[in-house]
């Protein structure tokens, strides 16, 4: 190859390179105060608090309560770099779980049920000091389906475990991914 077009290769490598190189660099600009776990809140929101969720329901099952304040607290701590506070946390989840319900869903020839479902409800409030614009205050609920031959207690496990990770995920959603 003569040398003037191997100096031209050369230039437009180095030209592309440069491009592609400053396509990343706005890209990561243009993120801001998003991190790559997909959290939007402000660079100074260093600490986050979790309040007891307090068992107000009409039904009151032992435990849930501390469960869902401890598995809400979890999953903020997995999915992001905040430090969990007692006090004074920079961002604040308070609240109380407003239902605890099992019903039945489907019935059988013989008008008894063949399905019960049970739900949680939770009042949530979510409050950022350093944006007070983005507090929240909404009601999040989820179910799970069971065969109504089996007892509450033999499902409640498993049912917690389903519920709690959609509901906690629906409040991390709401309140830090703001989806």
């Amino acid at each position: 190859m003569p040398f003037q077009i191997k100096a031209k290769l050369k230039l437009v490598k180095n030209f592309l390179a440069s491009i592609v190189l400053l396509a990343v660099a706005v890209s990561i600009y243009s993120c801001g105060a998003y991190s790559f776990t997909g959290i939007s809140v402000s660079p100074e929101v260093k600490t986050f608090q979790v309040n007891f969720f307090q068992n107000q329901a009409p039904i009151v099952r032992p435990g849930i309560d501390q469960r869902f304040t401890n598995e809400l607290q979890d999953l903020i701590q997995d999915q992001t770099n905040l430090t969990l506070v007692t006090t004074n946390g920079d961002i604040v989840y308070e609240g109380e779980i407003v239902q605890y319900n099992v019903a039945p869903m489907t019935a059988t020839s013989q008008s008894t049920a063949a399905q019960s479902r049970l739900t949680i409800a939770v009042n949530v409030r979510f409050y950022d000091s350093k944006d007070p614009k983005q507090d929240l205050e909404q009601r999040f609920s989820f179910f799970y389906d069971f065969d109504a031959a089996r007892t509450e207690n033999e499902i409640q496990q498993e049912a917690l475990d389903e519920i709690y990770t959609r509901l906690t995920q629906d409040i991390f959603n709401a309140t830090l991914a703001r989806w």
